[in-house]
């Protein structure tokens, strides 16, 4: 077996590139994501190491030391934070020219030869699902025998091997938690909208939704849910209570935990039983009465995916959802007591000036707790990057450089003829801005404080932050 060390490398400083982060990228306030796509090798490997560097706030000075005790080094990349990553895998290879240096991640699945081609420290990358792909190499198995991987020859030549099969039976998976407990400080995890510290699993794979811009379903997860039993669901989060008794919320990272209501219900009592506080992804189109169910059994929060309060940008998106659905939705939410953290997205196509405001009235009207607002991201790999490629919405020469600024901020890399990315940008703020600070959003979060005083301390350093996110932002776009 060889030493295995799994690593998302360090980048941007209070960059939330993990392999749970939905997008790659600094973020308004300070918030990470566990990294449990490379957690889930990890636990199949004996003795491997699982660094999570941007969360512990290692340097590549503090990573290199390590190359020198592995044989095998497996990086999570990214788009945005690939050339960086490629400068860690040369600094890994210079420390031991005998390490093994593979990269996944949805970047190098659906450019595994571009990926290879960027430098000769990547001895493979493999693609798609990795977890028993990363098992095998880490078997010692030859890379010509191991499915999944695309690698170089003794000539140089990039070869790429056969797809492996997708995993059906999600039960084979080991649990992540004993991982977390063994590599990982859960008080580094931060995300502003659960409870500190959380703890976050996924309970399946895939996304029946066919959204043109998200990265997982397209490139790594794929269209189909795939999921583990209840049993092995609750029997996770039992270990996780007992690991983590500082634990106050549990987190399920599926794409759309709420697809198949009937299994969601049954985790929710087996959690109801087992006391535990928890929240998920959720669709807004879950009936009343699910979510009802769901509340009964130990919900707190749901976090939505909105997107946009323009119906043909929804249908432009194969959203599958109708605003007025939508609408009713939140209203139940609010009626049971649910707490919603909603996401939007500016700049998607079909998006004028008109549209944005239709969806900041949208997001006012729906009211969820708290919001995170991003710009459409056309990463490799999804339908939305092929619609700007062929229409000419992104510059010729971009790449995965061109979603974010200098210091890992979010960029709007899409440009449209009537809307362009500057337009698109500085909507972002005014977003925020119309949402957070009016007397009713005020009052409310005010009351939150009262209710909950130790969250006071948290809250400011929160707000300290977003209104410093905003500020700088507003001096990167001045004109020199």
């Amino acid at each position: 077996m060889m030493r295995t060390l799994f690593l998302n490398p360090p980048s941007y400083a209070g960059f939330d590139g993990g392999a749970g982060a939905r997008y790659q990228a600094r973020r308004e306030i300070r918030s990470y994501w566990y990294p449990t796509w490379l957690a889930q090798p990890a636990a199949l490997v004996p003795g491997s190491k699982l660094v999570d560097a941007p969360p512990a706030g290692l340097a590549l000075t503090d990573i290199l030391p390590l190359a020198r005790h592995h044989d095998l080094a497996v990086v999570h990349t990214s788009s945005p934070t690939f050339t960086g990553d490629v400068r860690v895998a040369e600094a890994l290879k210079a420390e031991n020219g005998d390490l093994t240096v593979g990269f996944v991640g949805p970047k190098v699945a659906v450019q595994p030869e571009e990926s290879l081609q960027a430098s000769a420290a990547i001895d493979f990358v493999a693609r798609e699902e990795f977890d028993f792909t990363i098992a095998e190499v880490a078997e010692g198995r030859p890379l010509p025998c191991v499915d999944g991987i695309s690698y170089r020859d003794r000539g140089g030549t990039v070869v790429h091997n056969p797809d492996r099969e997708i995993l059906e039976d999600m039960d084979l998976l080991p649990f992540v938690t004993p991982v977390y407990k063994r590599d990982l400080r859960v008080e580094d995890y931060y995300i502003g909208y659960l409870l500190h510290p959380y703890l976050s699993l996924y309970t399946g794979r895939g996304c029946r939704s066919r959204c043109t811009f998200c990265l997982w379903p397209q490139t790594v997860g794929g269209h189909r849910y795939r999921t583990r039993s209840v049993a092995s669901v609750l029997a996770e989060a039992a270990l996780a209570r007992e690991l983590f008794p500082q634990m106050k919320e549990l987190f399920f990272d599926d794409d759309t935990f709420t697809d198949d209501r009937g299994r969601a219900e049954a985790i929710a009592t087996g959690l109801a039983r087992l006391g535990i506080t928890w929240s998920c992804n959720a669709k807004a189109n879950v009936p009343r009465e699910t979510l009802q169910a769901l509340r009964d059994n130990g919900l707190r929060l749901l976090l939505v995916g909105y997107e946009s309060g323009s119906q043909q940008i929804l249908i432009n998106i194969k959203k599958g959802l109708r605003v007025e659905r939508a609408r009713r939705f939140a209203a139940d939410c609010r009626e049971l007591g649910i707490t919603v953290h909603g996401t939007f997205i500016l700049g998607l196509p079909g998006e004028t000036k008109e549209t944005i405001q239709e969806t900041i009235r949208f997001a006012r009207d729906v009211n969820p707790h708290s919001i995170q607002v991003s710009v459409a991201a056309p990463y490799p790999g999804t339908e939305l990057y092929r619609q700007a490629r062929e229409n000419g919405w992104l510059p010729e020469d971009a790449d995965g450089a061109t979603l974010v600024s200098q210091d890992g901020t979010q960029l709007a890399a899409l440009s449209y003829p009537h809307l362009g990315h500057t337009e698109i940008l500085e909507s972002v703020d005014a977003f925020y801005k119309r949402f957070y600070f009016r007397a009713g959003k005020i009052a409310e979060m005010s009351a939150e404080l009262l209710r909950q005083p130790d969250m006071t301390a948290r809250r400011l350093r929160e707000g300290t932050e977003f209104v410093r996110f905003l500020n700088r932002r507003a001096r990167t776009r001045k004109p020199a």
